[in-house]
């Protein structure tokens, strides 16, 4: 009975907020006000402020509402472990075959047959004139100011 009271008293607080705001020429706003102060009302009228007052006070509900709240737990926490392993157990062993399928059983040597390497390129040693790449450098530097 108080629940449905204070629902009627905020619609009838928010439409004259409504009626002050479209006074003022700003009527989207009021609009937008008239909406929202409509809401309680609408739901003091179905009936669900007092199907929410009943359940607030009831434990049965509040009970069930653990019990929600655990298997939602339960699930989130199987998603989790599911995913950090990479799919089911039905998932893996498809992977697993598919993996044997992509390399032949009787290959023994690549595809591609045997490659030859690229010579490999002779160790650079520094040169004796690093300074001057440094000169450099610093001539740049000294053009822009820096």
């Amino acid at each position: 009975m108080i629940a449905e009271t204070v629902c009627s008293a905020v619609s009838a607080a928010g439409l004259g907020i409504a009626v002050v705001t479209a006074y003022r020429k700003r009527f989207l706003a009021a609009a937008r006000i008239a909406a929202y102060s409509l809401i309680p009302l609408g739901l003091v009228m179905t009936g669900v402020v007092g199907w929410v007052a009943d359940t607030a006070f009831s434990p049965t509900a509040w009970a069930g509402f653990g019990v929600l709240g655990a298997a939602w737990a339960l699930f989130a926490t199987t998603r989790a472990v599911e995913r950090r392993r990479g799919g089911g157990r039905k998932q893996r062993k498809e992977a697993q075959s598919a993996e044997r399928e992509a390399v032949a059983p009787a290959a023994s040597a690549p595809s591609l047959g045997p490659g030859t390497r690229p010579a490999a390129r002779p160790v650079t040693t520094p040169r004796k004139g690093s300074a001057d790449d440094f000169s450099d450098i610093e001539a740049i530097l000294k053009k822009h100011g820096i």
